[in-house]
This record gives C-alpha cells, structure tokens and sequence, in this order.
C-alpha cells in the first residue's frame, strides 16, 4: 500500500480511521473462529482416534471370527450365506452444519440385520456364520463414523488455514499499513497546519509594517 494513495485531508483521515476499526473488528472475530475451530477440530480428532482404535480391534475380531466361520462350514458355505443376502446396505449421503462449514453427514441402512434379515435362513445357517457377519455388520458401522469424522477433520483443517492467512493478513499487513497511511495523514496535516500559521503569521507581520 503506497502513502501517496491517500490524500492529506480530514475526511480521509477519518475515513481510514473508520477502515482500521472496522478491520480490528473483523480481526477479533476472525481469531475467535479460528481458535473455535481449532478446538472443534481437536474434538473430531479425538473421536476419529477412538473410533480408529475400535475398528482395528474389531477388525481383528471380525477375522477371526470369519476364519472360524470358514473352519467348520468350509469357504464354499460362508461365499453362499454372503450370497443369500436380501437387502444389501446402502448409505444416505447429508450435509450438517459444523462452525458454518458444510460437512457431510453419513446414514446407513440395513447395515445390523436380524438373523432372519440375512437371507440364508435361520436353520440352515450356522452359529458361527452368525457371529462372523455380527462382526462385520459392527465393524462396517464403525467405519461409516471414521468416514465421517475424518472427512470433517478434513473439511476443519482447509477453514483453520483459510481463516488463520486472514489473521495474519489482517494483522501483519492490513492493519499495520492502514496505520502508518493514518499517522502518514496525521503528520502531514500537521505539517500543512503549521505552514498555515506560519503564512498567517508573516501576513500580519507585512500588514503591521
């Protein structure tokens, strides 16, 4: 920002004067969001590590369960309880609002089923077919929540940078140019105020000789 943009006169001065409020202002704000943010992103976070920690548990589980499954009834007997399934999951993809960012928001249907859900019959499946897809059936829900919270963390993470360079554009060259282009204003003023007295000065001296 160049000082000879501005005009030394009282209405700029006032004008620039209304500028550096109103960008002060905008400053404060912008720095409440930003660490609201922040702290908003370190909860998600914290629910994504959680929700991470339980799937890989549960994925484990979840082999281990299918490796038994597949011990007893065979490879052939799980592929064909897997193929008898009815109603296959599906997601419903939303928006919610989180800190006036858009974020998604994941629904699962028929994910958990009852064992008459699963298609393959409840006498002809096995207990252990049943625990397998039970396991699966937890873990896939576990993974819709990561999903969700890491695409949120995501959408945090490109506000907190956009918000934080309009914090430091504001602070360490908005401001500080619009306050020197004031004092710049402020000092001329003064300057031209005292040339003035000094020519009403000499006038009157040249009038009383």
């Amino acid at each position: 920002m160049a000082l000879r943009e501005f005009k030394p006169t009282r209405s700029e001065l006032l004008e620039l004067r209304k500028r550096i409020k109103l960008s002060e202002k905008g400053y404060k704000l912008l720095r409440m969001k930003r660490d609201s943010l922040i702290m908003e992103f370190f909860q998600v976070l914290d629910k994504a590590k959680e929700i991470r920690g339980q799937i890989t548990e549960k994925y484990k589980i979840a082999r281990q369960k299918i490796a038994v499954a597949e011990a007893i009834e065979g490879a052939v007997g799980v592929k064909s309880a897997a193929l008898s399934l009815i109603e296959v999951p599906s997601m419903e993809l939303t928006t919610k609002n989180v800190m006036g960012i858009v974020v998604p928001q994941i629904k699962a249907k028929s994910v958990r089923k009852r064992l008459d859900e699963r298609g393959y019959g409840i006498i002809e499946s096995s207990a252990r077919i049943d625990e397998a897809a039970e396991a699966y059936e937890d873990l896939v829900e576990d993974i819709i929540v990561a999903a969700e919270a890491e695409t949120t963390m995501r959408k945090l993470l490109d506000e907190i940078e956009k918000t934080k360079r309009r914090v430091n554009a504001l602070e360490f060259k908005i401001i500080p140019d619009l306050k020197s282009a004031e004092a710049f204003i402020r000092l001329r003023l003064e300057e031209l105020e005292r040339e003035n007295i000094f020519r009403l000065k000499m006038l009157k001296k040249s009038q009383s000789a």
